[in-house]
């Protein structure tokens, strides 16, 4: 199978690598120079003698919606994933003559987050508090995070865009959101335009009291959910992979290529599985945007 990955910053070169693990032919659309060994300036010209089977858009966020209107313009039939998420704004999307297109979720396939989604099946979830945290000077400790998209709103940065994997699995897990209340902004020293902490109180079709706070600050880096049903409580960690049901333990061991081994696999051999869809990606635009309104005006935001 041919790929085409647009886009070779670090997360472009990690779906290259990992796809072509998964024995595809791999080439890359960058303005930038590269490593790689085939690589195209213009798009047009690299579905011309590429052909690619499966597209990934690995650019920023901001380039998202010209990226895929620019696919569709040129009649581009194959499958497109997108990395999240999927627009920096909810944006209207011309007739998409794709096979399918799938956004970047990956953390779906997490395998603690598969073993939740198997344990609170049948059960009423009563309550959720979920929170991802990470410094953000770390992410990339060989770049100034000054100068990454995640320092500036412009691009498409801010911390309720970036870790949006949150509003995903969450939604994914306890059902469409029905109401939001938000609280964030820039509260740090960190040298930044855009949000570094963001928290949300939240209610969904099957758990009416969901928060989450998600935020740039974390020095350890966690990431971590807690579950009360009618019949259990539950805590997992993503970061350790370890879930606990009433205090017992279970272990999960993954290296840091998993999740997107199993979302693209999924993608290329499984018709997408659980794989996050436009629509999907769509609503957690829509959810970030309504978090925001919130916030702004200190008032719950309904779906």
């Amino acid at each position: 199978m041919n790929a085409l990955i647009i886009g070779y910053g670090s997360i472009g070169m990690r779906h290259a690598r990992i796809l072509e693990v998964l024995g595809c032919h791999v080439a890359i659309v960058s303005l930038r120079k590269t490593d790689h060994a085939t690589t195209y300036e213009d798009l047009t010209v690299a579905l011309s003698v590429e052909k690619p089977d499966y597209i990934v858009i690995a650019n920023q966020t901001s380039q998202h919606h010209d990226t895929l209107s620019k696919l569709a313009e040129l009649e581009y039939k194959g499958i497109v994933l997108v990395e999240k998420p999927l627009f920096s704004q909810s944006l209207n999307l011309p007739p998409l003559p794709f096979k399918k297109v799938y956004v970047g979720y990956n953390l779906r396939f997490h395998p603690v987050v598969q073993r939740l989604k198997s344990l609170i099946e049948g059960q009423v979830v009563l309550s959720v508090m979920a929170y991802a945290g990470q410094y953000l000077p770390n992410w990339r400790p060989d770049s100034d995070y000054k100068q990454s998209y995640s320092a500036h709103a412009k691009r498409g940065g801010g911390v309720i865009r970036d870790l949006s994997h949150e509003l995903d699995y969450l939604i994914w897990l306890f059902g469409e959101w029905t109401k939001v209340n938000g609280v964030g902004g820039h509260f740090s020293s960190l040298e930044i335009d855009s949000d570094d902490v963001f928290s949300l109180m939240i209610s969904t079709q099957l758990c009416p009291v969901l928060s989450l706070q998600m935020n740039y600050l974390d020095r350890v880096g966690r990431r971590f959910i807690l579950i009360n049903t009618d019949k259990h409580t539950i805590k997992a960690d993503l970061v350790n992979g370890i879930v606990m049901v009433d205090g017992d333990s279970e272990s999960f061991s993954t290296e840091r290529d998993f999740t997107y081994q199993k979302m693209h696999d999924a993608i290329l051999n499984y018709d997408g599985g659980d794989s996050c869809t436009l629509n999907e990606g769509q609503v957690v635009i829509h959810l970030i945007e309504s978090a925001e309104l919130s916030s702004k005006n200190l008032r719950w935001v309904e779906q």
